[in-house]
């Protein structure tokens, strides 16, 4: 098997690229980088997010191996999610990617109104 290279076109790590490139799988991975979390806890920290569309990020991330999920026989049932070994092995790359965003967020938003202003 030859090695993996995304620059290539039929390379498959273009589909990982894809999927941690995500907006809420990042945030999904890093809010999970305190520890396990229920279904309902993770929806309330990601404003914004959907019902459908947090369950959807969330399969995918289990489906990838980033994420386990946990199903606990009580009364009512109980779901909670968790990094993996190799999900925690992704955190300090999202977490630094969600800083760096929050840092540089003024200066690209001045950018933008500025090239909007230019091209409009």
């Amino acid at each position: 098997m030859p090695a993996a290279n995304a620059f290539a076109k039929i390379c498959p790590s273009r589909s990982v690229l894809a999927r941690i490139g995500e907006k809420w799988a990042v945030l999904v991975l890093v809010s999970l980088s305190g520890g396990a979390r229920r279904f309902g806890e993770l929806r309330r920290s990601l404003e914004g997010v959907s019902q459908k569309m947090l369950t959807k990020t969330l399969r995918n991330l289990e489906r990838d191996g980033l994420i386990k999920r946990t199903l606990f026989d009580e009364r009512p049932l109980r779901v909670e999610y968790e990094l993996t070994a190799i999900g925690r092995s992704l955190l300090p790359i999202m977490e630094a990617l969600k800083v760096w965003a929050e840092a540089h967020l003024t200066q690209i938003e001045r950018s933008q109104s500025t090239y909007d202003a230019r091209h409009s």
